[in-house]
């Protein structure tokens, strides 16, 4: 009896040591599961979010300028989505062109460039930039979609279909339609082209609010109130306003207006020969100008 109690104890101890170091290969399987190397994960942000649009390396040339744009901050105040049909007045370059539009491409919307009015009359310059901006954005389609051309001028038509566009874009541009005597037109146009609910952003040089306001905004800075005004005329409903381009060292009392200060940086009156002798020292340490930055609704 006792030999068969020694025996049962010594295979019961064979077995805990067999079940232990089974217990440990499980162990240092599993071990080796929870060191192992994991997955290489792409760098940069995810595609097609915000993020990869303004970081990506196309923006390569115009991401300095980001320092005093903003592009992430303002297009999030403005309420920017990826499935959204947005209609840019003016792009110009493309400066914003080369963010929304990738975006949108990769989120499902629609990107409308409602550049200059072409035609007779037509301003050299501006046909100019027209034919770049549609040979730069139209021919890779893997990046910027189907960019979509429209026109706004004083004597174009809509924008857009009615009441098919969810966010409308008038970045720093108000001051040359004031020039233009199409100010109005430009808020009643997005109004139309606009649906209920949508939104309309606006980036503005800013004028002090106890500055007489220049009808023809000659050096590019525009009160704000006189912009909620225009607004508010054409039935637009304010919805809140953000400092995110403001500049406190933009004393706006620049020889050639706002157009003194970078990017533009202009060292003679628009249309004249640089000027070599034109200390630009102080000008550039301003940086670029105080924006207003502004939200307004079509109403529901």
């Amino acid at each position: 009896m006792a030999e068969r109690t020694q025996a049962g104890r010594s295979f019961a101890s064979r077995r805990g040591v067999l079940s232990g170091g089974a217990a440990l290969l499980v162990l240092s399987g599993c071990g080796r599961e929870r060191t192992a190397e994991p997955p290489p994960q792409p760098d940069g942000p995810p595609k097609g979010s915000l993020e990869w649009a303004v970081a990506g390396p196309w923006r390569a040339q115009d991401r300095a300028r980001d320092a005093w744009r903003h592009p992430m901050e303002t297009l999030r105040f403005f309420g920017l989505q990826p499935h959204m049909t947005v209609v840019d007045f003016w792009p110009g370059s493309g400066w914003w062109t080369e963010i929304v539009a990738p975006y949108l491409a990769e989120g499902g919307g629609r990107y409308i460039a409602a550049g200059f009015q072409t035609g007779p009359g037509a301003d050299p310059a501006q046909t100019q930039l027209t034919a770049a901006f549609q040979k730069r954005f139209t021919t890779d389609r893997r990046l910027y979609g189907d960019v979509e051309l429209s026109e706004f001028g004083p004597s174009s038509g809509p924008v857009a279909p009615a009441g098919t566009v969810d966010m409308a874009l008038f970045m720093r541009s108000i001051h040359a339609w004031m020039a233009a005597g199409i100010a109005e037109k430009a808020f009643a146009d997005a109004y139309a082209a606009l649906r209920p609910g949508g939104v309309l952003g606006v980036e503005q040089h800013r004028l002090e609010p106890d500055k007489d306001q220049d009808p023809t905004a000659a050096n590019g800075y525009v009160q704000e109130a006189f912009v909620k005004q225009l607004a508010a005329e054409a039935g637009f409903v304010f919805v809140a306003a953000s400092e995110i381009n403001a500049n406190e060292r933009d004393t706006k009392d620049h020889p050639f207006g706002a157009e003194t200060l970078p990017p533009m940086g202009l060292t003679a009156p628009r249309g004249s020969p640089p000027d070599p002798t034109f200390d630009r020292s102080k000008y550039d340490e301003i940086g670029e100008s105080d924006r207003m930055t502004l939200r307004f609704r079509k109403p529901e």
